[in-house]
């Protein structure tokens, strides 16, 4: 898509002018105070141990409900890449908004593009790119590639992003990695935590439309 028509698309959505997603953020966890130690009491009352968070991934970026612009068209996907945010519009004014890690800064995508292909734990392979650029890691990988599995770079699901009717080699996947989502760190792809991108692959279907900012 040429960068002239791209802007056109984002002034037209109002992406140019004001925000598209309501600034929410996840309620803060109520903390129970600790009980004051009697005053007879000989040793100090012991701090309660945090609990323990089921992801590696800062709170921001776990799947939260967001008011979004009414006009965005429910069940199409919108990425926006600087804020480390997936938007999956599900209803006139709402959208779940989950965390990604993107591309790095010479590899991200930007662009519109439809879901052509969903896949079950995927099988994978580096481009002639990756392997250009990173022989030493990738190279073992460019003939046969790997088979999908829990050691798979794209996790158990995976979302092919396709534009007329071409692969992008773009997609939304799991990912082995998942202290890198809010990051720009992925060879273009975007990375979602595992448990994440199993609940949006269930609800995304074929031919849905995803807008990456």
């Amino acid at each position: 898509m040429h960068r002239r028509t791209f802007m056109t698309s984002l002034v037209a959505l109002g992406v140019a002018s004001k925000p598209l997603f309501a600034q929410t953020q996840p309620a803060a966890a109520p903390v129970a105070a600790t009980p004051a130690a009697p005053a007879t009491a000989a040793a100090p009352v012991k701090p309660v141990a945090a609990p323990k968070k089921s992801w590696p991934i800062a709170p921001q970026f776990y799947p939260t409900e967001v008011a979004v612009k009414p006009e965005l068209a429910v069940g199409s996907i919108i990425v926006v890449s600087d804020k480390f945010f997936l938007y999956h519009i599900i209803a006139p004014g709402k959208a779940m908004r989950y965390g990604v890690a993107v591309g790095k800064t010479e590899l991200q995508f930007r662009g519109q593009a439809t879901v052509a292909r969903k896949v079950e734990w995927p099988s994978w392979k580096p481009t002639p790119e990756m392997v250009k650029r990173n022989p030493s890691h990738y190279a073992k990988y460019a003939e046969t590639g790997m088979p999908g599995g829990p050691g798979n770079p794209l996790g158990p699901r995976a979302m092919y992003l396709f534009q007329n009717g071409h692969d992008t080699g773009i997609r939304i996947h799991g990912t082995i990695e998942p202290s890198s989502i809010g990051h720009a760190v992925s060879n273009g792809c975007l990375r979602m935590e595992n448990e994440h991108v199993i609940e949006l692959y269930k609800t995304v279907d074929i031919g849905t439309p995803v807008t990456v900012y």
